[in-house]
């Protein structure tokens, strides 16, 4: 009885115990200890996403993610997860999926914006920090939450091939090879244990489809895999199920 009296009026101990639990409802006010729990509410969203990977190999970037539906009836020839954003950019998410299409339409008038004022693709970096921006604005206003989604973001520009993840605090990094959503943690110690900075794109495509087939649930086939690349020649890629077969039949 003393416990469920201490949880009604917050005076409990524990991870949300006390003034703890006064914060946890707003996005735009730190509390105590410095945490704003509806960012870290995000990320458990996230961590309970579909799983999707990148690595970024010498001569190119691979993303994959897996894209099982939860019943024979959805059309998953109509599910897609990885989008294009200008034709040598492209992103996936792990998380919920329309937080994720308002993020791929503002970061496609963005590169679209870029393109009409300096007639030239957007560079990859700049599109990432502007997507970040965003992220970052719905953690600071009133009335909003933050997105769910963690983004992975591969483009190729001057400066060579990028892979970068951006969180849902705005906050953005460039790896060279890393996961998100569920098992995320288990998919990066693999990656850790299989990446090579001379590793080349075929080598990559592979390596991915490995480490996706890791913890998947179920067969993994072509119609629940979805996968993307980008080469030297720029132009960002997904591949077709008849593609994708071929390389799950390689990866074994």
């Amino acid at each position: 009885p003393d416990a469920s009296l201490g949880l009604l009026l917050g005076t409990a101990q524990g991870p949300m115990a006390g003034s703890e639990a006064n914060y946890s409802f707003s996005l735009t006010t730190f509390s105590r200890t410095g945490k704003l729990f509806q960012i870290e509410y995000a990320l458990n969203a996230i961590q309970g996403g579909k799983l999707a990977l990148g690595i970024r190999a010498k001569n190119g970037v691979v993303i994959c993610t897996d894209k099982k539906v939860p019943t024979s009836l959805i059309d998953s020839a109509e599910v897609h997860k990885v989008e294009e954003i200008t034709p040598s950019c492209g992103m996936v998410y792990a998380g919920l999926g329309p937080d994720y299409r308002v993020l791929v339409k503002n970061a496609r008038k963005t590169a679209q914006k870029y393109y009409t004022t300096y007639h030239e693709v957007q560079p990859v970096p700049m599109l990432v920090k502007d997507t970040a921006l965003v992220c970052q604005e719905y953690t600071q206003s009133g009335g909003v939450r933050p997105f769910g989604v963690s983004l992975l973001v591969a483009g190729f520009d001057d400066e060579g091939p990028h892979l970068f993840q951006v969180d849902p605090s705005g906050t953005y990094f460039a790896w060279k090879a890393t996961a998100i959503g569920k098992n995320f943690k288990n998919a990066r110690s693999f990656l850790e244990r299989r990446y090579r900075d001379d590793i080349e794109i075929d080598d990559a495509i592979h390596t991915a489809l490995l480490t996706m087939r890791e913890g998947f649930e179920g067969e993994m086939n072509e119609h629940n895999i979805e996968l993307a690349v980008i080469g030297a020649d720029r132009k960002f890629r997904i591949l077709s199920p008849a593609e994708v077969r071929d390389y799950l039949d390689e990866a074994v």
